[in-house]
């Protein structure tokens, strides 16, 4: 194998948030009176961290923010998953055929990031191997969670490579400098690519890149 340590990014990645992260978004949104349509929402929130989607319907809105709006996030989200939230699919054959070191780094907070991969059934694969941009205050596209993981590992950065779904993660990868596989789509695949980020489709096409 090419590598020594694989770095996977979360929500996209291991787990399918995001479509109810978004879902919440476009909720909290409209009483505020920004109507968002769910494909465009996806488009822009996928990858920002939670202050840039705010910061995004702040500067869409007349009115400010709730002061709470950040615990009715969380606390709407968090219902869901525990409804709703499953595993990227074919990532359990990925994570349980690997023969070398592996973690998660994720823009979110380390509670959110244990709790999903609980309840998809992947944290014992990274239990131990969790680092959150919370931890540092800093936020994709730095480079800094991914950094900090592959030195908390053992390993230098040309050492590892990054899977991400998200441009603002590819682009982390590459700045921090990393190889990054990018996980896409028809809609995201040309982003993607423009970022640096080497493609695939499916988690059995990563097993085979890996």
């Amino acid at each position: 194998m090419k590598y020594k340590c694989i770095i996977f990014d979360c929500d996209g990645v291991l787990v399918d948030t995001e479509s109810i992260s978004v879902r919440v978004l476009i909720e909290l949104a409209k009483p505020l009176g920004l109507e968002l349509e769910y494909e465009n929402a996806v488009d822009v929130f996928t990858g920002l961290s939670l202050l840039k989607c705010f910061e995004y319907i702040e500067d869409r809105v007349e009115v400010p923010l709730p002061e709470d709006i950040e615990p009715q996030f969380r606390k709407r989200t968090f219902e869901l998953f525990q409804k709703e939230l499953k595993a990227i699919d074919g990532i359990h054959e990925v994570v349980s055929s690997l023969e070398i070191p592996f973690c998660v780094a994720s823009s979110g907070p380390q509670n959110k990031i244990a709790m999903n991969l609980k309840l998809t059934d992947l944290y014992s694969y990274f239990e131990g191997n969790i680092f959150s941009c919370f931890d540092l205050g800093k936020w994709k596209p730095d480079p800094a969670v991914f950094l900090h993981a592959a030195k908390t590992m053992g390993f230098k950065p040309n050492e590892c490579v990054v899977i991400e779904d998200s441009v603002h993660g590819v682009k982390a990868g590459i700045a921090g400098g990393f190889d990054v596989l990018g996980y896409a789509n028809p809609k995201s695949e040309t982003v993607l690519k423009n970022a640096g980020a080497k493609l695939f489709y499916s988690m059995s096409e990563l097993k085979t890149l890996l």
